[in-house]
């Protein structure tokens, strides 16, 4: 029987999904977008599948699954309105498009962009909390800043990985990783100021953003040093970096299909 393959695009607010992969007696995003699916289908087959897994409370500007139908869709625009009709309000489908056959949303190759938005130094209004870390503590934001650079580059991040294995790939490139003042997000009840963690790369691994952004947090406190930094990344490090920043504060920003 002959498939039709299309790439919807979707953003989402995390913040009350236990991450985008089904699991047992919780709600989350792939259930509630196959959910969605099937009513506007009208139970015919159709198939979902995601570019990635999203850790629970982690939201997306624009993340991507493919659908696998047995029939085409005859108007996308409509379909896409339909599906936006039925989703709850923190998921919204901005796009989709017609791919063949030799596409696949897993192996393809891509470049994912993740923001971390984070403030520090007093307590924030409670709003905030859904898409902003709050760190009490003071920070050094300069030297967060050449923190952030020294991921840069090919390294090596077994010490940026939950739970590795002795078979894992670690040796991986980061293509952009700084940290600025935020611009992009703007709300009455933010504080005058936050920052942005912003990184690039082919592929991450298991919190390994999570892991850097609280490096680079326990560096601001004067837990760590840049030098405790650069031996992290030296090849077959051995050293465990074990502060997972919050989920909430982790946006998957955008994904470029090479």
């Amino acid at each position: 029987m002959k498939k039709y393959f299309y790439v919807i695009n979707i953003q989402y607010l995390g913040y009350r999904f236990h991450g985008w992969q089904k699991q047992p007696n919780v709600k989350t995003l792939h259930l509630m977008v196959d959910r969605t699916l099937n009513f506007i289908l009208e139970g015919r087959y159709f198939k979902s599948l995601s570019s990635g897994r999203t850790d629970a409370m982690v939201s997306a500007e624009s993340a991507a699954f493919e659908l696998f139908l047995h029939e085409p869709i005859e108007d996308e625009i409509a379909f896409l309105e339909l599906f936006n009709l039925n989703l709850p309000q923190d998921i919204r489908a901005l796009d989709i498009k017609e791919v063949d056959d030799k596409f696949n949303i897993i192996q393809h190759s891509k470049i994912k962009e993740y923001l971390y938005l984070f403030t520090y130094g007093e307590k924030c209004h409670p709003f905030c909390a859904p898409i902003m870390t709050t760190i009490l503590d003071v920070l050094d934001i300069e030297l967060m800043k050449q923190g952030a650079k020294l991921f840069e580059g090919e390294n090596y991040l077994k010490s940026y990985c939950y739970k590795p294995t002795d078979k894992g790939i670690y040796t991986r490139e980061i293509l952009t990783c700084e940290l600025v003042e935020n611009t992009i997000y703007t709300a009455n009840y933010f504080p005058k100021k936050s920052y942005i963690l912003r990184v690039r790369g082919k592929g991450f691994m298991r919190n390994q953003i999570r892991l850097m952004m609280g490096t680079l947090l326990d560096l601001g406190k004067g837990k760590l040093s840049l030098e405790d930094i650069r031996f992290s990344l030296l090849p077959n490090s051995i050293v465990k970096m074990d502060y997972i920043a919050p989920a909430s504060g982790l946006i998957l920003n955008k994904i470029e299909f090479e």
